[in-house]
């Protein structure tokens, strides 16, 4: 569990959902979706078994289906000392199949499935990694995004170009307001120090620092975090906007060069 995080974990109900996030090793989070008609429950990454069994058991849950959105180790890890007490087939990239663990289901872009009554489409967002995957479940108002889009960030570019980066996002830009988005790390803090740097004027942004200052000061977590405030605020899908362009002096270059240089000083930051 993060150092300066008091709680294991955080609930969203609504009235067809309920989604889990949970603190994991120093700074990560895996996720549970519930769907309540049929009760089946898909557990998003794996970096970590322990607070996972311990969500889980307090709950009285089993696991329907896990669900890997990429294949760096703090997000599967804690597979197979999990699956020792809740095992389930295992969801993820087929062109990442080499790099994770054994797949029962393995899924390209353009792949919908179900759990339960709620369809959950998969998208392809490489960059971090090649072969990234997210799972957009819109039924639950949910998106599991781990190292692609992030609270107030976006993944480093470990593999991919910012071209595929830039991409990727676009993909998941397009999703509605009320999108709940499930990033894979508490950067929340760090990620907004860097985006007021280059978008020092932006009210919306200032008021979601503070936000995050009294979240964060309460013990309480950052992620998830709604479409709507990324795209107000989350320079990384700003690339468009005219006072980031003019304080970059790019206002004539096009949105996925301005994305370059955004995600080039962020490395930098």
């Amino acid at each position: 569990m993060p150092s300066d995080t008091h709680q294991r974990s955080e609930t969203i109900e609504t009235d067809s959902h309920t989604l889990v996030t949970i603190a994991c090793l120093s700074d990560n989070y895996a996720f549970l979706l519930q769907d309540k008609a049929t009760g089946a429950v898909a557990l998003i990454d794996v970096p970590e078994a322990d607070p996972i069994k311990a969500e889980l058991d307090a709950r009285g849950w089993t696991i329907d289906q896990i669900w890997l959105t990429h294949h760096h180790y703090d997000h599967i890890d804690g597979l197979p000392h999990l699956q020792e007490s809740y095992p389930a087939p295992v969801y993820g990239a087929a062109a990442d199949t080499h790099r994770l663990p054994a797949l029962d289901h393995a899924l390209s872009d353009g792949d919908r499935f179900a759990l339960g009554d709620t369809q959950v489409d998969v998208i392809d967002v490489s960059g971090h990694t090649i072969g990234h995957i997210a799972f957009h479940a819109a039924a639950a108002q949910a998106a599991f995004t781990a190292d692609s889009l992030m609270a107030l960030g976006c993944g480093r570019l470990f593999e991919g170009t910012p071209d595929q980066m830039h991409a990727s996002l676009r993909k998941m830009d397009a999703w509605p307001d009320h999108t709940q988005i499930c990033s894979g790390h508490e950067y929340t803090t760090s990620n907004a120090k860097f985006a007021l740097s280059v978008d020092p004027d932006n009210a919306a942004l200032i008021a979601r620092v503070a936000d995050i200052e009294t979240t964060r000061a309460a013990g309480r977590f950052t992620v998830p975090s709604l479409m709507s405030l990324e795209r107000a605020t989350n320079p990384f899908l700003r690339s468009n906007d005219a006072k980031i362009r003019a304080g970059l002096n790019m206002s004539d270059a096009t949105d996925a060069q301005v994305f370059a240089k955004v995600r080039a000083l962020k490395d930098n930051f």
